[in-house]
C-alpha cells in the first residue's frame, strides 16, 4: 500500500487509512470517501519512474491504492491505443478527434481495468469470496480475474443481459444469478445476498479501487495526446477539451475527472476537460435531473431502452457527485440519445473508422453527434471518446433485415456447369443492383466526405468526378440515378454540366442534389430553378437531411 495513501470521508471529512475490507467510514458510517495522495511527492518522482516502465494500468502505481503490482493477475489490461477519427472527424469539422480504444482490454471491455484493480485489492486484503451485480461487461471482466485469483465470485445479472455474456461469465466458473427483473432489482437481491453471509460486494462508485482505476484512463489520455499534439501551454503533459462517455451508473466519468484533477494539481496538465456523460433515452435519469437543474436524480421505475448495459434506473448518489465534480472543474454535460441513434452510430463507426462497437458505447457517439450539431462543442476543440466496449455477437436488431445475400449452388444433375452456375449465382450480389450515384466535386476531401456518409446508411454503386467535362462524360457512359454535383469548378462548372445533361433525354431527368461553399444570388439560385431537386450548403452533411434526401430521391 503506498505510504502516502488514506481515504476520506466525503459526508464528515474523517481521514483514515485505506482498507478494502472496511469501506465504510468509522466515524459517521458513510460508504462515500475518496482516496487522497501525496501528490506533490508524486509529481517530484513520476519522471523518473515513468520513463522506464511499461505503458500499461500499473504504470501509475504511486497513485492507486495497493501495495504494489500484482504481476500475477495481469491480463494485458490498459495502455490502450488513442486512434485519430479522421473520416468521422471529417464528417463532423472537428478535425482532432480521437476514440480512447478500450476494446482492446483483455475481455474488451473498460470495465478491466476496475476489475484487475479491484481483485487485485481483494487478493492483498485476503478476500476470497465476492458479489457482484451487473448487466454484462463488469461480470464478465471480474470473472477472468476473479478466476486468476482463485476468488469464488457470485454474479446477479438481469435476464436482460445477452445470453452470450451470460455464457461467457459463466465459462470463467463464475456462479450466474439470473434475476428477472431490472438491474436495480437485481443490485437489491445481490446486497442482501452478501449481508446475509457475510460477503464483500462490488458497490460501484463507493469502492475505491473502482474509481481509482477508472481515473488511469486520464493519465492515459494525458500522456498520449502530449506524444500525437505536443505539450500543454504552460504544462508538460496535455488535457483534451472534452472527454465523452456513455453512462449508466456515472462511475467511469466520476474516476476520469479525479485523475484529471490530480494530474492538474501534480502540475501536469493545465486543464480539467469538459466531460459530456450520455444516457439511452428510455433510461436516462442523469439526463433529465441535468436538464432540470437538479441535485438528486429521480429514478426510472420501468427502463424502456434495448441497451440493456446503461438500464440503471437509479444512479443514486453517484450522480449527485458526477454533477458537483463536473460543476466544480471544467463543466460539461449530461444528456441522452435514443436507441435509434446509437444504432446508426454502430453502422457509420463501423463502415466509417473501422470500429464494431456494443450499443452502449455507440450512445457516445450519437451524443458526440448530437453536441456537435448543437454548437456545444467547438470545431476547434480536441475530443476524446471512450469506445468502452467491441458488440460481441452482433445482435440481429441492430443489423435489421437484408444484411446478407445467399449463394445456391447447383445441385448435382443440372445440365449446365459449375462454372456457370457459379457466375449466375454471382449475379445475385453484385454490386449494380444498387442504386447508383455520380458524385462530382474537385475537392478530393468532399468527395470522400460524400462517400463515406453514403456507405455508412446503405448499399450505393459510387462514381466520381473530379470536374464537370468528366462528369458529363460519366453520367452518360454510366447512367446514374443520382447525382450530387459541386457548382464551383474548374474548365466546366456546375451550371454547364447541368446545362450540357438537359440536353439529351436520356439524362436530362436524372435528379441532381447540388452542394456547394458559395452563397448564391437569387440570380444564380433561378438558373437552377427546373434543374434540381435540392440545394444544400456544404457544412451541412452530418445533418440527415442529404441522406434523407438521397432516399427520397432514390424511391
Amino acid at each position: 500500500m503506498p505510504s502516502n495513501l488514506y481515504v476520506e470521508c466525503l459526508d464528515c471529512g474523517h481521514q483514515t487509512p485505506f482498507t478494502v475490507s472496511k469501506p465504510a467510514c468509522p466515524k459517521c458510517g458513510s460508504n462515500w470517501r475518496e482516496a487522497r495522495y501525496d501528490y506533490a511527492a508524486v509529481a517530484k518522482d513520476w519522471p523518473a519512474l515513468l520513463a522506464d516502465r511499461p505503458f500499461d494500468i500499473w504504470r501509475y502505481q504511486e497513485l492507486l491504492p495497493l501495495q504494489g503490482p500484482n504481476m500475477e493477475l495481469t491480463l494485458g489490461e490498459g495502455g490502450t491505443p488513442l486512434i485519430r477519427a479522421n473520416n468521422l472527424g471529417m464528417m463532423l469539422g472537428c478535425p482532432n478527434l480521437y476514440v480512447k480504444d478500450e476494446r482492446q482490454g483483455p475481455t474488451a471491455s473498460f470495465k478491466d481495468r476496475q476489475a484487475v484493480i479491484t481483485v487485485a485489492a481483494l487478493k492483498e486484503a485476503g478476500v476470497n469470496e465476492f458479489v457482484i451485480a451487473s448487466t454484462g461487461n463488469v461480470a464478465i471482466s471480474y470473472s477472468a480475474y476473479a478466476s486468476r485469483a482463485s476468488i469464488k465470485l457470485w454474479a446477479f445479472l438481469t435476464s436482460l443481459v445477452p445470453a452470450a455474456k451470460m455464457r461467457e461469465v459463466a465459462i470463467y466458473g463464475t456462479q450466474v444469478i439470473k434475476i428477472t427483473g431490472s438491474y436495480d432489482q437485481a443490485k437489491k437481491v445481490a446486497s442482501e445476498f452478501a449481508h446475509q453471509r457475510g460477503l464483500s460486494i462490488d458497490q460501484g462508485a463507493r469502492t475505491i479501487p473502482c474509481i481509482e482505476a477508472m481515473k488511469t484512463i486520464s493519465f492515459e489520455l494525458a500522456e498520449q495526446l502530449t506524444r500525437l499534439l505536443g505539450p500543454g501551454e504552460t504544462t508538460p503533459w496535455r488535457a483534451p477539451d472534452w472527454y465523452i462517455q456513455s453512462v449508466s451508473g456515472g462511475m467511469g466519468p466520476i474516476g476520469v475527472i479525479k485523475g484529471f484533477k490530480e494530474l492538474f494539481d501534480m502540475g501536469l496538465v493545465d486543464k480539467i476537460p469538459k466531460v459530456a456523460a450520455l444516457q439511452a433515452e428510455g433510461c436516462a435519469p442523469m439526463a433529465h435531473a441535468w436538464k432540470q437543474n437538479r441535485d438528486t436524480a429521480i429514478p426510472v421505475l420501468s427502463p424502456r431502452t434495448h441497451i440493456a448495459t446503461l438500464a440503471t434506473g437509479d444512479p443514486g448518489r453517484t450522480y449527485t457527485i458526477l454533477r458537483q465534480k463536473m460543476l466544480e472543474s471544467s463543466g460539461g454535460v449530461i444528456d441522452s440519445v435514443s436507441d435509434e441513434e446509437a444504432f446508426r452510430a454502430m453502422h457509420y463507426l463501423a463502415k466509417m473508422e473501422g470500429l464494431s462497437v456494443e450499443p452502449a458505447a455507440a450512445v457516445a457517439f450519437a451524443g458526440l453527434v448530437k453536441l456537435v450539431r448543437a454548437s456545444i462543442i467547438k470545431s476547434h476543440e480536441t475530443v476524446v471518446i471512450n469506445c468502452t466496449g467491441h458488440t460481441m455477437p452482433i445482435e440481429r436488431n441492430i443489423l435489421g433485415e437484408g444484411w446478407s445475400r445467399d449463394i445456391v449452388f447447383p445441385q448435382d444433375g443440372m445440365e449446365e456447369s459449375q462454372e456457370e452456375g457459379l457466375l449466375a449465382a454471382l449475379s445475385k450480389v453484385g454490386i449494380d443492383r444498387f442504386p447508383r450515384i455520380a458524385i462530382v466535386d474537385d475537392n478530393p476531401e468532399v468527395r470522400r466526405l460524400v462517400r463515406r456518409i453514403l456507405q455508412s446508411q446503405g448499399n450505393y454503386t459510387l462514381f466520381e468526378a473530379t470536374n464537370g467535362r468528366e462528369a458529363v462524360e460519366l453520367v452518360q457512359r454510366e447512367h446514374p440515378n443520382l447525382i450530387i454535383l459541386d457548382l464551383m469548378m474548374p474548365e466546366m462548372d456546375g451550371y454547364a454540366v447541368m446545362d450540357e445533361l438537359k440536353k439529351s433525354p436520356d439524362t436530362a431527368d436524372i435528379p441532381i442534389i447540388v452542394v456547394t461553399a458559395k452563397e448564391l444570388t437569387p440570380a444564380e439560385k433561378d438558373r437552377m430553378r427546373g434543374h434540381i431537386q435540392r440545394l444544400m450548403q456544404k457544412g451541412d452533411f452530418m445533418s440527415d437531411e442529404l441522406l434523407d434526401e438521397v432516399r427520397a430521391l432514390l424511391r
